[in-house]
């Protein structure tokens, strides 16, 4: 009999963690969707905004700014601003793992490339961890559960793929990389683009420029370092929250899994006492009648 009281008490145990998995699985699906949301409907203008600024980059021909990639540059830094998003809170299966391997393996790359490394850290998960490693963290930024962009901003001042796959990615912030004088077709404000012979040519739209394009790129640069930082938050969160959304799912499944298993326990374990019970209360009538 304790043997299946065992059971039954484990039993309940898992029913109970599987009534907070489930509610936790609700939750996060709930927070997904509204996260998937906003960042997808981010992504057109941070985009446009990219094109834009290769527009103009294109327009003005040899483009000097300092947010720009310069590879001849010989006064090149030899520090590296790294940035990692990670959650501050648990229970999302591999992401804050993933996201941390791929920050350590772009640290020691980093470094064996003789560069030193000025880490800004989002999230305690984060924080914690490098903290155990011994490393020295420049800031810790503090960001809400919903990221705003008045939030980032500052940090910019200074990739969720789908729902069904989410993967750590190390993404060049600054100096931009992409947008120069080389991505677009050169020529005047406002000239159409020279033809290409090759007839998979992409075809660039035609701006008339007001203010000048060396005005609107000082403008526009800037923006699209804090729009491509800003997505950067939007694509961790909706990752986070399919990730413990996954995680719950899955947790929730296993638990529905060993209520079964237990309940076959279960079964077993009564019908084997019910046949010992039967048994000695035979011998005992036997017994008597002898």
């Amino acid at each position: 009999m304790a043997k299946a009281r065992a059971i039954v008490k484990r039993r309940k145990a898992v029913r109970n963690i599987r009534k907070i998995t489930k509610t936790m699985q609700m939750i996060a699906t709930a927070k997904f969707q509204k996260s998937l949301k906003r960042a997808v409907g981010s992504k057109p203008y941070s985009k446009k905004v990219r094109e834009l600024v290769k527009e103009l980059a294109g327009s003005i021909g040899n483009v000097d700014h300092p947010l720009l990639r310069r590879p001849d540059d010989s006064n090149r830094t030899n520090r590296v601003a790294l940035i990692v998003i990670t959650s501050n809170r648990g229970l999302a299966g591999a992401y804050n793992g993933t996201v941390l391997r791929a920050a350590t393996a772009f640290m020691k790359q980093q470094e064996a490339a003789g560069k030193s490394i000025d880490l800004y850290v989002t999230g305690k998960k984060g924080a914690t961890t490098f903290n155990y490693q011994k490393r020295p963290i420049t800031r810790r930024v503090e960001v809400s559960d919903n990221p705003r962009f008045a939030e980032v901003e500052p940090l910019a001042n200074m990739n969720f793929i789908s729902a069904g796959s989410q993967k750590p990615d190390v993404m060049t912030l600054l100096p931009l990389a992409g947008v120069d004088a080389a991505s677009a077709p050169a020529g005047k404000a406002g000239a159409p683009a020279a033809p290409s012979p090759t007839p998979a040519a992409k075809t660039y739209a035609v701006y008339e420029f007001s203010p000048d394009p060396q005005a609107l790129l000082d403008e526009l640069l800037p923006l699209t370092v804090r729009t491509a930082l800003f997505q950067a938050y939007l694509d961790a969160t909706t990752s986070e929250h399919v990730s413990r959304m996954v995680s719950m799912k899955s947790a929730t499944d296993n638990a529905d899994k060993m209520v079964k298993t237990l309940t076959m326990k279960y079964n077993r374990a009564r019908q084997s006492q019910i046949t010992t019970e039967l048994a000695e209360i035979m011998g005992g009538v036997e017994a008597m009648g002898g």
